[in-house]
């Protein structure tokens, strides 16, 4: 069987989210699958050729560069889907699959969001979420949803997909993010972005469903009631702009934390991983998630996680999470002073069982899982 792949999210050096997903699945793919003893051959499909940080080519994994930019599907990958050289199923890693393929096709979808806070996106990417993704659920065989929380709303606005929709659990790489993270790298990273006390750490694209406003606020709540512990903690808010971020910066001089708040911008994966485990606890009280790839990557560094009580990370932090109503600045303020005043043996107990949560994940039973979603939409006939 030939499973064909649009690779272009993983084929950016600076990944998150989604592109980190493709990125797992794909060299997971090369790992399992490409060692002579199946029949299973891959096509990775992308708009340039593949930065060195993607599996080098060999028998049964190959790719195909179809140079193009605008309406690069329509326009390069389409036509390709049409060739001599087909594969036998197209699976996309994110919401778009082209339309009109002579073979069947699988999707992930990652989250819904968009339909219920739409006030939250420009009006162009909304509308290229809800129109592409409405039409990709239609035409699959198959769609992946990354949790049952996803996979809930997929059904609750597109009833008829009811029957082919799958949830698969991303995984964590267990080699990075761990809780043997050299200390001295720690430090250094620490050093760079002016770290000098305790930290919170928030992490993640600067976007409005990320609720990094409700965390300030809860900060500053919670510091009017606690004054004396301002001198001990700083606020870490690491990632890069996305969209709507403006008002992030604005709330934090209201609430005068300019001195305790830091912005480090986009971080490496080494910078990453250094901040999830010198971090009190990772804060992420999301107004939604599609699944939440950086909680599961803090519990698996033993850094425990105060999570939203809303949408799929309760299904990731499962009992070891620390939890809070994204839309109640009192309930997020209640669970920071929680974590904050934990004794070190409740905290280290918390860390552990953390810690122990995130070994149930891992991208070897993801990527298996999806292979068997693949070959049975490849079987199946049009």
């Amino acid at each position: 069987m030939i499973i064909g792949i649009d690779g272009n999210e993983a084929n950016i050096e600076n990944r998150v989210g989604s592109s980190e997903y493709a990125y797992a699945l794909i060299n997971t793919f090369y790992r399992i699958c490409t060692d002579g003893k199946t029949n299973i051959k891959f096509i990775i499909y992308l708009k340039k050729k593949p930065e060195d940080f993607l599996p080098k080519e060999k028998e049964g994994f190959k790719y195909r560069i179809l140079s193009g930019n605008r309406l690069w599907i329509f326009k390069n990958l389409l036509p390709e889907l049409y060739s001599s050289n087909k594969p036998d199923v197209f699976f996309s890693p994110n919401h778009y699959l082209p339309i009109f393929t002579p073979i069947p096709q699988v999707c992930a979808i990652h989250d819904l969001g968009y339909l219920m806070f739409s006030e939250q996106f420009k009006k162009h990417d909304f509308w290229q979420l809800k129109i592409w993704s409405a039409i990709s659920i239609i035409i699959s065989k198959y769609i992946i949803a990354v949790s049952d929380s996803t996979a809930n709303d997929i059904v609750r606005h597109y009833k008829f997909a009811s029957k082919k929709v799958e949830t698969i659990y991303h995984g964590v790489d267990h080699s990075i993010y761990n809780s043997n993270i050299n200390n001295n790298l720690v430090r250094q990273v620490k050093n760079k972005f002016g770290i000098r006390k305790n930290y919170i750490l928030s992490i993640g694209t600067l976007k409005p469903s990320k609720n990094i406003e409700g965390i300030i606020r809860s900060l500053g709540k919670f510091l009017k009631n606690h004054h004396d512990l301002s001198k001990d903690y700083q606020l870490v808010i690491a990632g890069k702009k996305g969209w709507l971020f403006e008002d992030i910066y604005k709330v934090v001089k209201m609430h005068g934390l300019e001195k305790m708040v830091i912005f480090t911008g986009y971080v490496s994966l080494e910078e990453k991983r250094a901040l999830y485990k010198g971090a009190r606890f990772t804060i992420s009280p999301s107004f939604w998630e599609g699944f939440g790839m950086h909680i599961l990557e803090s519990m698996a560094c033993g850094t425990p996680v105060l999570v939203s009580s809303k949408g799929s990370l309760s299904e990731i932090a499962g009992s070891a999470g620390i939890y809070a109503d994204p839309y109640d600045v009192d309930s997020i303020s209640k669970a920071i002073e929680k974590l904050v005043k934990m004794g070190t043996m409740e905290y280290n107990k918390l860390a552990l069982k953390c810690f122990e949560r995130a070994q149930e994940f891992n991208w070897e039973n993801t990527a298996k899982e999806t292979l068997e979603v693949l070959k049975k939409t490849g079987n199946k006939k049009q």
